[in-house]
């Protein structure tokens, strides 16, 4: 008995400082988690404040801390994209398939800094990363035939590339069959993308609109419409966008950015429609797939002059056309103003 109490306390000494020991790793582990977490987490905050130099630091140490975290190398390549770094985007994006190869999500991205990469080269290289570009939507889609983000990538793809990049609309029309058979409203949208590009406005009119009616649930393909019936003043599809945006995304910013436009379209309630685009501007993230400030100057120029006021018009119009020198829009507007 004594020789097996004595055991036992020889057992307990023992394994005492190897508990303790253990403890302290676990600790450590624990701490380094929380650390790696917390970098993570402090990226993803600055990347939706739309302070992207301070994401892509602390999305940087977050990935050196833990390399085979697929998650942050994703952020970090939204992050990229949208600093229009595209070489360092396709890098984080490769990184983050080679890590995670059976992911949909990550095929896509790739798909899309390799696409923002050929719009950036020259023809030969353009050429190379368009096919691989196409190769990565079409990966996306075969490893989730619900990825309707992919989905709606390649057929996109399809419809605006030539043969000789990989694209081209016979590829483009079984894509959008597959993808209405799986939603219809979604099929609606890829069809009438397709005509978009195709620059057949009237066909893309009807098909926007019957994805609306069969209530497209994606909050970026229903703002996607929202942007293009507002460049080509339908007031009536931008209110119907509102009216979709709000169902599906109450607090997402562009349905009140669109109500103005529907406003401002239909000269309607320029008080409302001025507040509207302020709380825009002063809210809405400088991101992909976000109207930019310089669109919500343009409106508030249009509604100015909506109220007769072309000096007030003018100083958002020169506004918009130094947030965005390109803007033709507002360009052209400007050259209005000034004339009046």
């Amino acid at each position: 008995m004594t020789v097996s109490r004595n055991l036992a306390e020889s057992w307990h000494r023992a394994l005492v400082p190897i508990s303790m020991a253990t403890i302290a790793m676990l600790q450590l582990a624990m701490s380094s988690g929380a650390a790696q977490a917390t970098g993570l987490q402090a990226g993803q905050h600055a990347y939706e404040a739309s302070d992207y130099a301070k994401a892509a630091q602390l999305l940087f140490a977050a990935a050196e801390a833990e390399p085979r975290n697929a998650e942050i190398l994703l952020l970090l390549t939204k992050t990229h994209l949208e600093m229009q770094q595209f070489d360092a985007a396709v890098k984080s994006a490769e990184k983050a398939v080679a890590l995670e190869p059976k992911s949909s999500a990550y095929h896509e991205w790739l798909g899309r800094a390799y696409g923002e990469k050929a719009d950036h080269s020259s023809f030969i290289s353009a050429l190379s990363f368009a096919k691989k570009t196409r190769k990565e939507f079409q990966q996306a889609v075969e490893l989730d035939e619900k990825n309707f983000a992919a989905r709606q990538a390649l057929i996109e793809f399809d419809c605006a590339a030539p043969a000789m990049a990989g694209g081209g609309e016979d590829k483009a029309q079984p894509e959008i069959a597959q993808t209405a058979a799986l939603d219809a409203a979604e099929g609606h949208y890829a069809a009438g993308n397709c005509r978009r590009q195709k620059k057949d406005f009237a066909a893309a009119d009807a098909e926007f609109n019957k994805a609306l009616q069969a209530q497209l649930r994606a909050p970026e393909r229903v703002f996607d419409i929202g942007d293009y019936a507002a460049r080509r003043s339908e007031a009536a599809m931008v209110l119907a966008v509102t009216e979709a945006g709000e169902k599906i995304a109450s607090s997402d910013p562009r349905g009140k950015y669109y109500r103005a436009v529907a406003w401002i379209l239909t000269q309607r309630d320029a008080g409302e429609a001025q507040r509207l685009l302020r709380e825009y501007l002063e809210r809405a993230p400088i991101r992909n797939g976000y109207p930019r400030p310089a669109m919500a100057h343009y409106w508030l120029g249009q509604n100015f002059e909506n109220q007769g006021n072309v000096k007030a018009a003018r100083g958002e119009y020169e506004t918009a056309v130094k947030l965005d020198p390109k803007n033709k829009m507002a360009q052209e507007a400007l050259k209005n103003a000034k004339k009046g």
